[in-house]
């Protein structure tokens, strides 16, 4: 891969990392309820889940799936109805004071989530969104030069991807978790599970409206 091509994809990266999503709310989620620290879990999980779209795209599934309107109709589905189940526990999630500051947002009044249960959530909230697999097979193609390996430059393009993500993801998290002592009252957090609750509805809602390329 050029220098050049490497560059253009890196800032492309950066924008993407920064555009918001699914795993920005979920990182300022659990960023506030967590704390920075324990939310790198989270955007672990954040990253397995883009590596995995980004692979599925590099090696032609992705555009398997843009080619089948079937397969691309179940993945819609799927991840649409995983952020709205998301979005509708934090919502109804109940709220009890916390005088340590570790409340878990949007699951519950003394309800920690495990490492592996924000590794996984992370993984899941990219794995099933069918807009990461629809930019990806969009973008890739600019990037990949069909002279070289495959593999080398996929390589290549997901450590700059996962970097970039992992960055502004923290950055996401530290930003929320500063706004914790703003947030400690009863009525401040129910607040905060209705807002993220209700962002992370209306991004499974909008996945409805996301369409396959034309074949």
């Amino acid at each position: 891969m050029d220098w050049q091509v490497w560059l253009a994809y890196c800032v492309a990266a950066w924008v993407i990392a920064l555009s918001p999503g699914s795993g920005a709310v979920l990182s300022m989620s659990h960023g506030l309820a967590y704390g920075v620290r324990r939310t790198t879990a989270t955007i672990v999980g954040l990253q397995i889940g883009l590596a995995f779209t980004l692979l599925v795209a590099g090696v032609g599934i992705g555009a398997l799936l843009m080619a089948s309107a079937t397969a691309f109709l179940v993945v819609k589905i799927v991840g649409a109805a995983y952020l709205l189940w998301l979005g509708w526990r934090q919502w109804r999630a109940p709220v009890a004071p916390d005088p340590g500051g570790a409340f878990a947002a949007g699951e519950g009044a003394g309800h920690v989530l495990s490492v592996r249960q924000r590794v996984l959530r992370g993984a899941l909230t990219n794995m099933t969104n069918p807009k990461g697999i629809v930019f990806m097979v969009a973008v890739l193609p600019q990037f990949i030069d069909p002279k070289r390996p495959l593999w080398l430059q996929l390589l290549i393009l997901l450590l700059t991807t996962t970097a970039a993500d992992v960055v502004v993801m923290h950055g996401y998290a530290w930003l929320a978790a500063r706004l914790q002592r703003l947030l400690r009252s009863a009525r401040a957090r129910r607040s905060q599970n209705r807002v993220f609750g209700g962002v992370l509805m209306a991004m499974g809602a909008s996945l409805f409206l996301v369409k396959r390329a034309a074949a």
